[in-house]
Protein backbone atom coordinates (compact mmCIF):
# COMPACT_ATOMS: atom_id res chain seq x y z
CA UNK A 1 0.00 0.00 0.00
CA UNK A 2 1.03 3.33 -0.52
CA UNK A 3 1.48 6.06 2.27
CA UNK A 4 1.43 8.85 0.18
CA UNK A 5 -2.20 10.21 0.81
CA UNK A 6 -4.10 10.31 -2.00
CA UNK A 7 -4.60 14.74 -2.72
CA UNK A 8 -7.16 16.46 -5.54
CA UNK A 9 -6.08 19.98 -4.27
CA UNK A 10 -2.47 20.83 -3.86
CA UNK A 11 -1.88 23.58 -0.65
CA UNK A 12 -1.51 26.40 -3.34
CA UNK A 13 -4.99 25.75 -4.43
CA UNK A 14 -4.12 23.59 -7.89
CA UNK A 15 -6.28 20.99 -9.13
CA UNK A 16 -4.49 17.42 -9.43
CA UNK A 17 -6.53 14.42 -10.63
CA UNK A 18 -6.39 10.69 -9.41
CA UNK A 19 -6.93 7.90 -11.20
CA UNK A 20 -8.53 5.93 -8.77
CA UNK A 21 -10.43 8.65 -7.34
CA UNK A 22 -12.10 10.58 -10.41
CA UNK A 23 -14.27 13.53 -9.16
CA UNK A 24 -16.11 15.77 -11.33
CA UNK A 25 -17.39 19.09 -8.90
CA UNK A 26 -18.66 22.35 -10.38
CA UNK A 27 -17.69 25.39 -9.49
CA UNK A 28 -21.31 25.88 -7.20
CA UNK A 29 -20.60 23.02 -4.94
CA UNK A 30 -17.24 24.22 -4.56
CA UNK A 31 -18.43 27.37 -3.40
CA UNK A 32 -20.87 25.60 -1.34
CA UNK A 33 -17.89 23.47 0.32
CA UNK A 34 -16.44 26.81 0.97
CA UNK A 35 -19.37 28.61 2.94
CA UNK A 36 -19.61 25.09 4.68
CA UNK A 37 -16.25 25.20 5.91
CA UNK A 38 -16.38 28.66 6.92
CA UNK A 39 -19.31 28.56 8.48
CA UNK A 40 -18.37 25.07 10.26
CA UNK A 41 -15.10 27.49 11.66
CA UNK A 42 -16.58 30.50 13.03
CA UNK A 43 -19.13 28.23 15.08
CA UNK A 44 -15.97 26.59 16.57
CA UNK A 45 -14.85 29.92 17.37
CA UNK A 46 -18.05 30.89 18.65
CA UNK A 47 -18.42 27.61 20.94
CA UNK A 48 -15.10 28.16 22.31
CA UNK A 49 -16.24 32.05 23.09
CA UNK A 50 -19.37 30.48 24.61
CA UNK A 51 -17.52 27.93 26.68
CA UNK A 52 -14.39 30.26 28.04
CA UNK A 53 -17.53 32.63 29.39
CA UNK A 54 -19.29 30.10 31.13
CA UNK A 55 -22.18 29.62 28.64
CA UNK A 56 -20.90 25.89 27.56
CA UNK A 57 -20.37 23.47 30.13
CA UNK A 58 -17.36 22.13 27.30
CA UNK A 59 -16.59 21.80 23.62
CA UNK A 60 -14.76 19.75 21.46
CA UNK A 61 -12.46 22.00 18.88
CA UNK A 62 -12.80 21.03 14.78
CA UNK A 63 -10.10 23.73 13.96
CA UNK A 64 -8.09 22.34 10.97
CA UNK A 65 -10.33 19.37 10.60
CA UNK A 66 -12.96 20.66 8.68
CA UNK A 67 -12.05 20.26 5.33
CA UNK A 68 -12.57 16.07 5.43
CA UNK A 69 -15.69 16.37 7.35
CA UNK A 70 -17.01 18.62 5.10
CA UNK A 71 -16.16 16.50 2.09
CA UNK A 72 -17.54 13.29 3.72
CA UNK A 73 -20.95 14.95 4.74
CA UNK A 74 -21.39 15.81 0.83
CA UNK A 75 -20.24 12.64 0.03
CA UNK A 76 -23.37 11.03 1.70
CA UNK A 77 -26.64 10.12 0.42
CA UNK A 78 -30.22 11.40 1.44
CA UNK A 79 -30.47 7.34 2.84
CA UNK A 80 -27.27 6.86 4.52
CA UNK A 81 -26.39 7.30 7.76
CA UNK A 82 -23.63 8.41 9.92
CA UNK A 83 -22.40 7.60 13.41
CA UNK A 84 -19.99 10.58 14.90
CA UNK A 85 -17.83 11.10 17.78
CA UNK A 86 -18.21 15.10 19.59
CA UNK A 87 -15.88 16.43 17.13
CA UNK A 88 -17.54 15.94 13.67
CA UNK A 89 -19.30 19.65 13.48
CA UNK A 90 -18.58 19.79 9.91
CA UNK A 91 -20.39 17.03 9.17
CA UNK A 92 -23.41 18.34 11.49
CA UNK A 93 -23.81 20.97 9.47
CA UNK A 94 -23.78 19.30 6.23
CA UNK A 95 -26.52 16.99 6.83
CA UNK A 96 -28.63 20.31 8.71
CA UNK A 97 -28.11 19.84 12.49
CA UNK A 98 -29.06 23.61 13.44
CA UNK A 99 -25.77 25.62 15.72
CA UNK A 100 -28.53 25.77 18.71
CA UNK A 101 -29.78 21.99 18.18
CA UNK A 102 -26.04 21.11 18.85
CA UNK A 103 -24.83 23.58 21.74
CA UNK A 104 -27.94 22.23 23.68
CA UNK A 105 -26.10 19.36 24.12
CA UNK A 106 -23.13 21.22 25.36
CA UNK A 107 -25.06 23.17 27.39
CA UNK A 108 -26.76 20.52 28.85
CA UNK A 109 -30.12 21.38 28.16
CA UNK A 110 -30.68 17.88 26.57
CA UNK A 111 -29.95 14.62 25.96
CA UNK A 112 -30.77 14.41 22.29
CA UNK A 113 -31.67 17.93 20.59
CA UNK A 114 -31.75 16.91 16.96
CA UNK A 115 -34.26 14.27 15.14
CA UNK A 116 -31.56 11.09 14.08
CA UNK A 117 -34.54 10.43 11.41
CA UNK A 118 -34.46 13.33 9.95
CA UNK A 119 -30.85 14.51 9.62
CA UNK A 120 -28.95 10.68 9.27
CA UNK A 121 -26.90 10.73 12.25
CA UNK A 122 -27.28 9.05 15.28
CA UNK A 123 -26.55 11.22 18.31
CA UNK A 124 -22.73 10.82 20.11
CA UNK A 125 -21.26 9.18 22.80
CA UNK A 126 -18.76 10.06 24.97
CA UNK A 127 -17.33 6.79 25.55
CA UNK A 128 -14.64 6.91 23.07
CA UNK A 129 -14.91 3.89 20.29
CA UNK A 130 -18.43 2.48 21.33
CA UNK A 131 -20.77 3.76 18.21
CA UNK A 132 -18.54 2.16 15.37
CA UNK A 133 -20.39 -1.12 17.04
CA UNK A 134 -23.59 0.94 16.63
CA UNK A 135 -22.75 1.89 13.07
CA UNK A 136 -22.14 -1.79 12.05
CA UNK A 137 -25.19 -3.15 13.61
CA UNK A 138 -26.84 -0.32 11.45
CA UNK A 139 -25.39 -1.77 8.69
CA UNK A 140 -26.28 -5.46 9.26
CA UNK A 141 -29.82 -3.86 9.15
CA UNK A 142 -29.15 -2.41 5.75
CA UNK A 143 -28.73 -5.73 4.67
CA UNK A 144 -31.51 -7.29 5.77
CA UNK A 145 -34.15 -4.54 4.75
CA UNK A 146 -32.30 -5.08 1.29
CA UNK A 147 -31.75 -1.20 0.46
CA UNK A 148 -29.18 0.12 -1.12
CA UNK A 149 -27.96 2.65 1.84
CA UNK A 150 -24.56 2.88 3.72
CA UNK A 151 -23.21 3.44 6.72
CA UNK A 152 -20.11 6.08 8.02
CA UNK A 153 -18.70 5.85 10.92
CA UNK A 154 -16.24 8.42 12.62
CA UNK A 155 -13.31 8.20 14.80
CA UNK A 156 -10.06 9.96 15.85
CA UNK A 157 -6.45 7.82 15.60
CA UNK A 158 -7.11 7.68 19.88
CA UNK A 159 -10.53 5.62 19.08
CA UNK A 160 -8.40 2.88 16.56
CA UNK A 161 -6.55 1.80 20.01
CA UNK A 162 -9.88 0.36 21.96
CA UNK A 163 -11.14 -2.93 21.73
CA UNK A 164 -14.69 -1.09 20.54
CA UNK A 165 -13.27 -0.62 17.19
CA UNK A 166 -11.11 -4.02 16.71
CA UNK A 167 -14.53 -5.62 17.68
CA UNK A 168 -16.71 -2.91 14.62
CA UNK A 169 -14.27 -3.80 12.27
CA UNK A 170 -14.00 -7.49 13.06
CA UNK A 171 -18.41 -7.59 12.59
CA UNK A 172 -17.96 -5.93 9.33
CA UNK A 173 -15.17 -7.46 7.51
CA UNK A 174 -17.45 -11.21 8.72
CA UNK A 175 -20.52 -9.80 7.43
CA UNK A 176 -19.39 -7.94 4.55
CA UNK A 177 -21.65 -4.57 5.94
CA UNK A 178 -21.71 -1.88 4.49
CA UNK A 179 -19.89 0.57 6.14
CA UNK A 180 -17.29 2.77 5.48
CA UNK A 181 -14.51 3.74 8.75
CA UNK A 182 -13.60 7.42 8.23
CA UNK A 183 -10.72 7.68 11.10
CA UNK A 184 -9.15 11.41 11.15
CA UNK A 185 -5.84 11.32 12.39
CA UNK A 186 -5.05 14.53 13.72
CA UNK A 187 -1.66 12.95 14.95
CA UNK A 188 -2.89 13.14 18.99
CA UNK A 189 -5.22 11.08 21.38
CA UNK A 190 -5.61 14.46 23.78
CA UNK A 191 -1.54 13.92 24.58
CA UNK A 192 -0.33 10.95 23.08
CA UNK A 193 0.98 11.26 19.72
CA UNK A 194 -0.34 8.91 16.87
CA UNK A 195 3.29 6.84 16.91
CA UNK A 196 3.02 5.54 20.32
CA UNK A 197 -0.36 3.91 19.46
CA UNK A 198 0.71 2.35 15.80
CA UNK A 199 4.00 1.69 14.01
CA UNK A 200 2.52 1.68 10.68
CA UNK A 201 -0.14 4.34 9.02
CA UNK A 202 -3.55 3.36 10.48
CA UNK A 203 -4.73 2.16 6.95
CA UNK A 204 -2.74 -0.56 6.85
CA UNK A 205 -4.43 -1.95 9.72
CA UNK A 206 -7.46 -2.40 7.14
CA UNK A 207 -5.63 -5.39 5.47
CA UNK A 208 -5.26 -7.91 8.73
CA UNK A 209 -9.46 -7.30 8.43
CA UNK A 210 -9.96 -8.19 5.06
CA UNK A 211 -10.48 -4.61 3.87
CA UNK A 212 -9.14 -1.95 1.59
CA UNK A 213 -7.40 0.89 3.35
CA UNK A 214 -6.71 4.42 1.84
CA UNK A 215 -5.01 7.59 3.16
CA UNK A 216 -5.43 10.95 2.20
CA UNK A 217 -4.63 14.03 2.80
CA UNK A 218 -7.41 15.00 5.48
CA UNK A 219 -6.85 19.19 5.02
CA UNK A 220 -8.07 18.76 1.19
CA UNK A 221 -11.97 18.81 0.77
CA UNK A 222 -12.11 17.09 -2.43
CA UNK A 223 -9.98 14.17 -1.49
CA UNK A 224 -12.48 13.93 1.18
CA UNK A 225 -15.18 14.04 -0.80
CA UNK A 226 -13.67 11.57 -3.71
CA UNK A 227 -12.77 8.89 -1.81
CA UNK A 228 -15.59 8.76 0.96
CA UNK A 229 -17.95 9.18 -1.98
CA UNK A 230 -16.40 6.26 -3.55
CA UNK A 231 -16.43 3.94 -0.80
CA UNK A 232 -19.98 4.05 0.15
CA UNK A 233 -20.46 3.27 -3.36
CA UNK A 234 -18.47 0.38 -2.68
CA UNK A 235 -20.22 -0.41 0.03
CA UNK A 236 -23.91 -0.12 -1.07
CA UNK A 237 -23.08 -2.24 -4.13
CA UNK A 238 -22.26 -5.38 -1.82
CA UNK A 239 -18.37 -4.82 -1.46
CA UNK A 240 -18.19 -4.76 2.25
CA UNK A 241 -16.62 -2.90 4.52
CA UNK A 242 -13.42 -0.18 4.47
CA UNK A 243 -11.20 1.98 6.23
CA UNK A 244 -10.29 5.90 5.16
CA UNK A 245 -6.93 7.31 7.74
CA UNK A 246 -7.51 10.99 6.55
CA UNK A 247 -4.57 12.96 7.63
CA UNK A 248 -5.24 15.69 9.36
CA UNK A 249 -4.09 17.97 12.52
CA UNK A 250 -6.25 19.31 15.80
CA UNK A 251 -4.81 22.89 15.30
CA UNK A 252 -6.95 23.72 18.60
CA UNK A 253 -7.13 21.71 22.35
CA UNK A 254 -8.91 17.89 22.75
CA UNK A 255 -11.52 20.01 24.42
CA UNK A 256 -12.06 23.06 25.70
CA UNK A 257 -10.87 21.87 29.45
CA UNK A 258 -7.51 20.52 27.54
CA UNK A 259 -3.88 22.60 27.67
CA UNK A 260 -1.93 21.09 24.35
CA UNK A 261 0.99 23.60 24.83
CA UNK A 262 2.35 21.17 27.79
CA UNK A 263 3.00 18.43 25.09
CA UNK A 264 2.89 20.15 21.70
CA UNK A 265 5.78 21.43 20.45
CA UNK A 266 4.64 25.20 18.78
CA UNK A 267 6.75 24.59 16.27
CA UNK A 268 4.09 21.86 14.34
CA UNK A 269 1.29 24.88 13.95
CA UNK A 270 3.18 26.53 11.19
CA UNK A 271 3.92 23.46 9.49
CA UNK A 272 -0.14 22.62 9.43
CA UNK A 273 -1.20 26.00 9.18
CA UNK A 274 0.34 26.15 5.46
CA UNK A 275 -2.30 23.34 4.59
CA UNK A 276 -5.08 24.98 5.93
CA UNK A 277 -8.35 23.66 4.17
CA UNK A 278 -10.02 26.81 4.02
CA UNK A 279 -7.78 28.75 2.73
CA UNK A 280 -6.52 25.74 0.33
CA UNK A 281 -10.16 25.99 -1.22
CA UNK A 282 -10.27 29.77 -1.45
CA UNK A 283 -7.24 29.71 -3.34
CA UNK A 284 -8.81 27.11 -5.81
CA UNK A 285 -11.67 29.17 -6.17
CA UNK A 286 -9.34 32.23 -7.33
CA UNK A 287 -7.65 30.19 -9.35
CA UNK A 288 -10.02 29.59 -11.75
CA UNK A 289 -11.83 32.55 -11.47
CA UNK A 290 -15.30 31.40 -9.92
CA UNK A 291 -15.34 33.39 -6.58
CA UNK A 292 -14.45 37.03 -6.38
CA UNK A 293 -14.38 39.72 -2.95
CA UNK A 294 -17.91 39.79 -3.19
CA UNK A 295 -18.33 35.93 -2.56
CA UNK A 296 -16.35 36.21 0.21
CA UNK A 297 -18.15 39.21 1.68
CA UNK A 298 -21.03 37.13 1.52
CA UNK A 299 -19.55 33.97 3.69
CA UNK A 300 -18.46 36.58 6.06
CA UNK A 301 -21.43 37.89 6.45
CA UNK A 302 -23.40 34.35 6.58
CA UNK A 303 -20.76 33.96 9.18
CA UNK A 304 -21.28 36.79 11.15
CA UNK A 305 -24.84 36.03 11.23
CA UNK A 306 -24.35 32.51 12.73
CA UNK A 307 -22.11 34.00 15.53
CA UNK A 308 -24.78 36.35 16.43
CA UNK A 309 -27.36 33.59 16.49
CA UNK A 310 -25.53 31.62 18.55
CA UNK A 311 -24.79 33.92 20.92
CA UNK A 312 -28.00 35.00 21.16
CA UNK A 313 -29.87 31.80 21.18
CA UNK A 314 -27.71 30.08 23.68
CA UNK A 315 -27.60 33.04 26.55
CA UNK A 316 -31.14 33.17 25.68
CA UNK A 317 -32.36 29.17 26.71
CA UNK A 318 -34.30 28.27 29.80
CA UNK A 319 -32.46 26.22 32.33
CA UNK A 320 -34.08 22.68 31.38
CA UNK A 321 -36.20 21.09 34.13
CA UNK A 322 -33.94 18.59 35.96
CA UNK A 323 -36.88 15.57 35.90
CA UNK A 324 -36.75 15.62 32.23
CA UNK A 325 -33.01 13.58 32.93
CA UNK A 326 -35.64 10.15 33.51
CA UNK A 327 -37.39 10.68 30.07
CA UNK A 328 -36.24 7.96 27.28
CA UNK A 329 -33.86 6.65 29.35
CA UNK A 330 -35.48 3.51 27.94
CA UNK A 331 -37.93 2.74 25.17
CA UNK A 332 -40.11 0.88 28.12
CA UNK A 333 -40.65 1.80 31.60
CA UNK A 334 -38.19 0.62 34.16
CA UNK A 335 -38.30 -0.22 37.71
CA UNK A 336 -34.96 1.30 38.16
CA UNK A 337 -35.19 4.57 36.64
CA UNK A 338 -39.23 5.11 38.33
CA UNK A 339 -37.57 4.62 41.60
CA UNK A 340 -34.78 6.99 40.76
CA UNK A 341 -37.39 9.66 39.82
CA UNK A 342 -39.60 8.88 42.72
CA UNK A 343 -36.20 9.92 44.84
CA UNK A 344 -35.09 12.69 42.95
CA UNK A 345 -38.44 14.50 43.37
CA UNK A 346 -38.64 13.88 46.74
CA UNK A 347 -35.43 15.65 47.46
CA UNK A 348 -36.52 18.89 44.56
CA UNK A 349 -39.82 18.71 46.56
CA UNK A 350 -37.85 19.05 50.02
CA UNK A 351 -35.83 21.73 48.75
CA UNK A 352 -38.99 23.60 47.36
CA UNK A 353 -39.00 22.21 43.76
CA UNK A 354 -36.63 22.37 40.80
CA UNK A 355 -36.76 26.11 39.60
Amino acid sequence: MAETPVQLLTPEGERVHHPDYPLEVGPGQLRTMYRDIAITRRMDVESTALQRTGELGLWCPTLGQEGVQVGAGHAMRPGDYGFTTYRESGIFHVRGVEADELLQLYRGNTHSSWDPHRVGLGVFTIVIGSHALHAVGYAMGIQRDGTDDAVLACFGDGATSTGDVHEAMVFAAAFSAPVVFLVQNNQWAISVPVERQSRVPIAQRAAAYGMPGVRIDGNDVLAGLAVTRAMLDRAREGGGPSLIEAVTYRMGPHTTSDDPTRYRAESDFAHWADLDPLDRLRKHLTLIGEADDAFFASVEADCDALGEKVRSTIRGMPDPDPMLMFDDVYAEPHRGVESDRAEAAAYFARLGGTS
